[in-house]
């Protein structure tokens, strides 16, 4: 990891205990807050996704903190944005899947008309943990016709190896 990297990567804050005991919680406020280290995030970012997903058109984001890079990126790269949310979030006809997560279940949702054939989706989330949402949310965009080019986190946390729920997509991860 270069010196920019780490720079980034140490002003995220670990909350142990987090939302439940024996969780190591990722906060990333403390890298939003900081302008410039935001912005370094989004621009560095942006340029790995476009050397390593040069098909992506469209960024789908995961609720909620996924939102938050998926935009910034979106804007930068000029894609377009889908949102994947929780259950009752959504104002049209959805798919949905529920899904195991470290401490609990939840359920997804995305817009049956959020992707066509001509997309090429690009799965965006700030913590890549055991992989149960990232999975979720690939089976989702396996209802539709459009490709699935990948996904990208901010981080991710390798002894929990999520990655390896995700074959065969390819999985990039910023830190």
């Amino acid at each position: 990891m270069d010196d920019i990297k780490k720079d980034l990567f140490s002003s995220i804050r670990d909350i142990q205990d987090f939302p439940i005991e024996g969780i190591l919680f990722k906060d990333i406020t403390t890298l939003l807050q900081d302008a410039s280290f935001f912005s370094k995030t989004i621009n560095l970012w942006a340029d790995e996704i476009q050397k390593s997903f040069p098909q992506a058109n469209k960024l789908v984001a995961l609720e909620s903190r996924g939102f938050i890079f998926a935009s910034a990126l979106a804007l930068k790269l000029n894609y377009g944005l889908v949102l994947i949310r929780k259950k009752g979030k959504l104002p049209y006809k959805t798919h949905q899947i529920s899904y195991g997560l470290e401490y609990g279940k939840d359920t997804f949702e995305i817009h049956t008309d959020a992707l066509n054939k001509e997309d090429h989706a690009l799965i965006i989330d700030d913590v890549l943990a055991t992989g149960g949402s990232a999975g979720a949310a690939i089976k989702l965009l396996e209802k539709f016709e459009s490709s699935i080019e990948g996904l990208s986190f901010l981080m991710k946390i390798e002894a929990l190896k999520g990655e390896q729920l995700l074959k065969p997509y390819q999985v990039h991860s910023f830190f």
